[in-house]
């Protein structure tokens, strides 16, 4: 048996959580919440994030961050992009305290605004600057909702060492979860985090009444930002993006209406502002910080992301959706 700390308890968190749980592994979600650990320690239900289901009755739930960790064999984090710091910080403080050094593994998607760094870049700076082979990143088209009810899933498991990725697919594994490993952990990231922002842009569309044409040649120019900004500015695997963590995470996420980026971006396609959509979504809209990390990073590149900058400027600076559809279907022609 295998104790695992999973890091953050929101619906992604929970669902993994019991996943592992639920494939005999001891499991401990940590939450800064105290009324959602004490919902699944008493109930064994996640209500505010995710309904009508139960998490694993073998999953407890703690706020204290040195109880998660003691004795664990692997971290798993599920946090916003925005905590992640922070948290990665404080594993350091308690893991030097408590003396052990398990694997690392990060389930968020995102790029962190400012420092424009991916989740496993943060991971190697705060907990293992020295040993980057502990570091792993899971990622793919997934909506915890579809998890939970134990639809087929396949996902990403990627690492720079062979042997560790193979150690933590071997962990999710069951009869309708499914990981591949990849060695491109800077790719499956990128392909995580940038199609958060592609499905804001599809939701957009959406909002505005278009159909299936329009999502179709949205997504596929999106892809090829996605693996415009992975190859030329990551140096990220080109074919990595026509896997799970780029085309499949793409396709999961432009098109249900499970996708919370998704469902933001179409009421801002109706007219609401992303203040508004934010504050009653009740949960993380992570293509919101992703999309101003992007801008912040092509702004002195000569990096193209055309439809990512279109959603900045909407998001951020008031611009009208008619306006930047235009722009963008006027832009000069080329070649695809």
């Amino acid at each position: 048996m295998t104790k695992i700390a999973v890091l953050g308890n929101g619906s992604w968190g929970s669902v993994l959580g019991s996943l592992l749980a639920d494939n005999g592994h001891d499991v401990i979600l940590y939450g800064n919440i105290q009324a959602v650990n004490d919902e699944i320690n008493a109930h064994h239900t996640n209500e505010h994030y995710i309904k009508n289901w139960h998490v694993n009755e073998n999953a407890s739930a703690t706020g204290d961050l040195k109880e998660a960790l003691t004795g664990a064999d692997v971290v798993l984090f599920v946090l916003p992009t925005k905590a992640f710091r922070i948290v990665a910080k404080n594993v350091r403080k308690v893991l030097d305290e408590l003396g052990t050094s398990p694997l690392v593994v990060t389930a968020t998607k995102g790029i962190e605004p400012g420092s424009m760094m991916l989740m496993s870049d943060i991971l190697g700076q705060e907990v293992y600057p020295n040993d980057p082979d502990k570091i792993i990143a899971v990622s793919g088209p997934s909506h915890a909702e579809n998890v939970a009810q134990k639809d087929i899933t396949c996902l990403t498991c990627a690492s720079k060492n062979a042997d560790n990725a193979m150690f933590i697919q071997s962990l999710f594994q069951n009869e309708y979860m499914r990981f591949y490993g990849n060695d491109d952990l800077i790719g499956v990231e990128v392909g995580g985090a940038v199609k958060n922002v592609i499905a804001l842009a599809a939701g957009i569309v959406a909002g505005k009444g278009y159909g299936d044409n329009a999502k179709a040649a949205l997504m596929t120019r999106g892809l090829v930002e996605i693996a415009r900004l992975g190859v030329e500015h990551f140096g990220a695997k080109r074919k990595t993006f026509n896997g799970l963590s780029g085309m499949g995470d793409l396709i999961v996420t432009c098109t249900s209406v499970n996708s919370r980026n998704w469902r933001a971006g179409k009421q801002l396609g109706e007219g609401k502002t992303l203040d508004y959509v934010l504050e009653n979504m009740g949960q993380v809209v992570e293509g919101a910080t992703t999309v101003k990390a992007i801008h912040e990073l092509v702004a002195d590149s000569d990096i193209e992301m055309p439809i990512s900058e279109a959603v900045y400027r909407v998001c951020y600076e008031n611009s009208d959706v008619d306006k930047e559809i235009e722009e963008l279907m006027g832009r000069s022609l080329k070649s695809e």
